[in-house]
């Protein structure tokens, strides 16, 4: 049975003629897919007619979505046996729903590739054309001419894409298969193929693009193997910056090779600027209570991360309190609520403190950096660890709240709390657990920040936490009544 279609792309005339003989119960095997463009069929005049098939009701037939999309794909294809192929799927989804569910089947890996390739060339289409100004114009402005060589039939499919792309543009692009045509205001035309012959010549906005191209070709990115790839050289003829390109490559590796040649040079080393202090702001000398502290920080920025956060956030705690606890800055729930360790390191911290029998209305608790600095991430905010010049610069800040406090000994919670009080680089790891001191005599234990606990794998979580409550434990003992179990005085001042 011979089927002849409308056209090289008439999906509507497959889908008809293709339920017809689905709904006669002919096999794929018995029919013979041409279309009137080819006249180069043998079997054209002796085979018989499909008009039996056609007359008949065509039924609905259910077929996933997916196919209807893969079936629009694959009939631009160029393989003459495309419409065969849809055809012998099409009678297998009827007759083997299995095949939907099989993703290594031979016809249908043969279709998403046939699929793929017709994107591909839609893609460099639009990718490749060129567009020369050819003679004077009229009223719609000077008429634009492109050539391309399209490996499969997708200037049809491909042309509303350039209407859009050039709404404003009287364009027409040329092709040895068929032609499309664009006026603002019309509509799209198409009309038969043409001979390269008819390809406009290069025009003076040509030169210009030249020079353009020639400009900003960048060498220190020349790939060329990538080049090839993603600009195939069958395409090269159609485009004028084509011939550009062995003379800029070569001139590319010449530069390379002097840029090698000349001796290192030396990095210059970058400082970053704080930006000056508000002329309004309070004198720290004149702050006389942990209220008025409050107060001033809110309008402090001597480092940039004040100018980013919601609020300053201060110590909490009952001034005279024997232990002052000191961690690193707020995070994202402190700096919305301008309270202390309320997040989920400060969760943890409350725990071990539970742990201890210890009421947290006992401490005073505080950080050495007052704002919170962090980056966005979409609508995220990931904390950030504060430098040591923001540390710096809230030093004070932490040093009139211990004079105002005047606590026994204080906890260093990490690094940047550890650094602040002691005024040194300390490896926290190593000197945990353990007294040290301050130059006005102050006693100071360093232990792990919470919030590396939190960090931590699953497993090595309790342990963790365990050591962390020990080391509380030796702040409250050398504060609190002496026990049997555990005794450790304070150093001497």
């Amino acid at each position: 049975m011979h089927v002849r279609l409308a056209g090289e792309t008439d999906l509507a005339g497959f889908r008809e003629r293709a339920r017809a003989l689905l709904a006669a119960q002919v096999a794929p095997d018995a029919v013979q897919w041409s279309t009137q463009a080819r006249s180069d069929d043998l079997f054209a005049d002796a085979a018989a007619p499909a008009e039996a098939a056609a007359a008949a009701p065509a039924p609905k037939v259910a077929v996933p979505a997916s196919f209807l999309a893969l079936c629009e794909s694959v009939v631009l294809h160029r393989d003459p046996q495309r419409f065969a192929l849809l055809y012998r799927l099409l009678w297998r989804l009827a007759h083997e729903p299995q095949l939907r569910h099989d993703p290594l089947d031979a016809d249908m890996l043969r279709a998403r590739d046939m699929a793929h390739a017709v994107g591909h060339d839609i893609h460099k289409m639009r990718a490749f054309v060129r567009f020369r100004e050819v003679g004077d114009g009229d009223a719609a402005g000077p008429l634009h001419v492109a050539w391309f060589e399209p490996e499969h039939h997708i200037v049809q499919a491909n042309a509303p894409w350039f209407m859009r792309r050039f709404a404003q543009m009287r364009w027409a692009i040329l092709t040895p298969d068929r032609c499309a045509q664009w006026r603002p205001g019309g509509a799209l035309q198409f009309s038969p193929g043409v001979g390269r012959e008819q390809a406009p010549p290069a025009d003076a906005g040509e030169q210009l693009w030249l020079t353009y191209y020639r400009n900003i070709f960048n060498p220190a990115r020349l790939k060329l193997a990538m080049m090839r790839k993603e600009m195939p050289r069958k395409y090269w003829h159609n485009l004028p910056e084509a011939a550009l390109i062995a003379p800029l490559a070569a001139q590319a590796r010449e530069r390379s090779g002097r840029m090698i040649a000349q001796p290192a040079s030396e990095t210059a080393r970058r400082f970053t600027r704080l930006p000056p202090a508000v002329p309004d702001a309070p004198p720290t000398a004149s702050v006389q209570s942990l209220q008025e502290l409050r107060q001033t920080t809110q309008h402090c920025r001597r480092c940039p991360i004040g100018a980013c956060a919601t609020q300053a956030v201060n110590g909490e705690g009952p001034v005279g309190a024997a232990l002052m606890v000191v961690g690193e800055q707020p995070g994202d729930q402190e700096d919305l609520q301008g309270r202390p360790f309320v997040g989920p390191a400060g969760q943890l911290f409350d725990r071990a403190l539970a742990r201890l029998a210890l009421p947290r209305e006992s401490l005073f608790v505080s950080n050495a950096v007052r704002h919170f600095k962090f980056e966005l991430r979409g609508r995220r905010r990931i904390h950030k660890t504060p430098g040591q010049q923001e540390a710096a610069a809230c030093a004070q800040w932490l040093e009139q709240e211990i004079a105002l406090v005047q606590p026994r000994a204080l906890v260093a919670l990490g690094a940047t709390a550890a650094r602040s009080l002691l005024g040194r680089p300390v490896a926290v790891t190593q000197e945990r657990g353990r007294w040290l001191q301050r130059e006005d005599g102050l006693p100071v234990l360093v232990t792990l920040h919470p919030s590396a606990l939190l960090r931590m794998q699953p497993g090595e979580q309790p342990a963790a936490f365990e050591a962390f409550v020990g080391d509380l434990g030796v702040a409250m003992d050398a504060i609190g009544p002496k026990t049997v179990d555990r005794q450790q005085e304070l150093p001497s001042s």
